[in-house]
C-alpha cells in the first residue's frame, strides 16, 4: 500500500511558531504562580521588583512540570516527525492556579495529528515516544528530590504553627490534601538513603518530589491502553484490534471497581438504605471515586474504540519489548488512589 512520505522540512515549515511559543510562556507564567501557591508564599503587586521577587519560589515547580510536560510531547512530535506525518508543536495550555481545583497552573500540552497514521510502526513509535522520554524526566526528578531533601525545619517555613504544636502533627487536620504512593515512589522510598522524607499530606510543598509524582500520574493516565490514549496506540500496534479492546475493557473494569468503595461510601453518608456494615472497609484505602469521571470520560469523549491505520501490521521484535516496557511503566506510576482528603 502506498502513502504520501512528507519531507521533514515541510512539516517543520508549515508550524505556527509564534502560537506556540505565547502558549508556552502563558504556561510558564501560570505554573509559576502555582508553584509559589505551593511554596506556601504569595505573589505581591506592590512594586515590579517585589513581583518578580515574588515570583521566585515557584520557578523550581515550574521548570519541573515544564520540562516533563515539554519532553513528553517532544517524544510525540519527534517521533511522527521521524516518519514524516503531519503534526503540530505542543499546544501548552495555561490555567490560572484556583482554590477550588488542583491548581497545578496548566492542563497540560497536546499535539495535533493532521492525517491519518500511516501503519503500525509509527503508530506505536508516537504512542511510546511520549511517555517514556516523560518517564525518565519522572525518574530524574524523583531521584534528584529524594536525594537532595530539605532540612526537617524547612517544613516550619511553610507551616510555621507547627512549631507551637511541637512538630508535625501525629494525625493530619481535617481536610488535608493527602497524595497517594504508587509502586515506584514505594522503591524509592524504601531503597534510596533519604533523610527528613516528608509524608504525604505535606509532600506538595516540595517541588521536586511533587512534579515527579504528577509526570508519574499524568504518563499512567497516558498510558491507559483505552481508545486513542497513548497506551492504547500502544497495545493496538502490540496486540491488534481485538487485544486492544480486550485491554481496555479490562482496564476500564478495574479502574471502575477501584471507584466503588469510595462511591458506596458516600452513598451511605447520604442515605439510610445502605448500612455503614455493608461498606467494604477494608478497600476504602485504596479507592478514588473520581475514576467514575475518567471512565465516563473516556467512554463519552475520548472513546473507547481505536481505528485502523493505512497500513496495520505486526511491528518488529524491538517495538514488541519496547512496549512492554511502557507496560512496565504503567504499572509501576499507576496509583490507585492518587487524591484523598483527610
Amino acid at each position: 500500500m502506498s502513502f504520501s512520505r512528507h519531507s521533514r522540512r515541510a512539516i517543520l515549515k508549515e508550524q505556527n511558531i509564534l502560537l506556540h511559543l505565547s502558549l508556552f510562556a502563558a504556561t510558564l507564567l501560570t505554573t509559576i504562580a502555582a508553584g509559589v501557591f505551593w511554596a506556601g508564599a504569595a505573589i505581591s503587586f506592590t512594586t515590579f521588583t517585589t513581583f518578580t521577587t515574588s515570583l521566585q519560589p515557584g520557578i523550581p515547580y515550574a521548570l519541573s512540570l515544564l520540562l516533563f510536560l515539554s519532553v513528553h510531547e517532544f517524544g510525540h512530535f519527534f517521533a511522527a516527525l521521524h516518519n514524516r506525518i503531519r503534526t503540530t508543536l505542543p499546544y501548552f495550555i495555561p490555567l490560572p492556579p484556583l482554590p477550588m481545583l488542583l491548581g497545578i497552573g496548566t492542563m497540560g500540552a497536546v499535539i495535533r495529528i493532521r492525517e491519518r497514521i500511516n501503519g503500525s510502526s509509527a503508530l506505536f513509535d508516537i504512542g511510546a515516544a511520549g511517555p517514556l522520554s516523560g518517564f525518565a524526566i519522572c525518574l530524574g526528578l524523583l531521584l534528584y528530590g529524594f536525594l537532595n531533601l530539605p532540612p526537617a525545619e524547612f517544613i516550619f517555613t511553610i507551616h510555621p504553627e507547627y512549631i507551637a504544636a511541637g512538630g508535625l502533627p501525629a494525625t493530619p487536620p481535617e481536610g488535608t490534601l493527602q497524595l497517594g504512593k504508587n509502586l515506584l515512589w514505594l522503591l524509592l522510598e524504601n531503597t534510596l538513603p533519604t533523610r527528613n522524607l516528608p509524608p504525604m499530606t505535606e509532600m506538595y510543598h516540595y517541588p521536586f518530589l511533587f512534579t515527579g509524582w504528577l509526570g508519574c500520574f499524568v504518563t499512567a493516565l497516558n498510558l491507559l491502553p483505552v481508545g486513542q490514549l497513548d497506551g492504547g496506540h500502544i497495545t493496538y500496534a502490540m496486540f491488534g484490534k481485538k487485544g486492544h479492546r480486550t485491554a481496555g475493557r479490562i482496564v476500564l473494569t478495574l479502574i471502575t471497581l477501584l471507584a466503588l468503595p469510595s462511591l458506596l461510601e458516600l452513598a451511605a453518608a447520604l442515605t439510610p438504605l445502605i448500612p455503614a456494615s455493608l461498606l467494604p472497609t477494608a478497600l476504602l484505602h485504596l479507592s478514588w471515586p473520581g475514576w467514575i469521571l475518567w471512565v465516563f470520560i473516556l467512554i463519552r469523549f475520548i472513546g473507547i474504540s481505536h481505528p485502523p491505520t493505512m497500513n496495520d501490521h505486526p511491528i518488529s521484535t524491538g517495538r514488541t519489548i519496547i512496549g512492554w516496557i511502557a507496560i512496565l511503566v504503567f504499572i509501576l506510576t499507576f496509583t490507585p488512589l492518587p487524591f484523598s482528603i483527610t
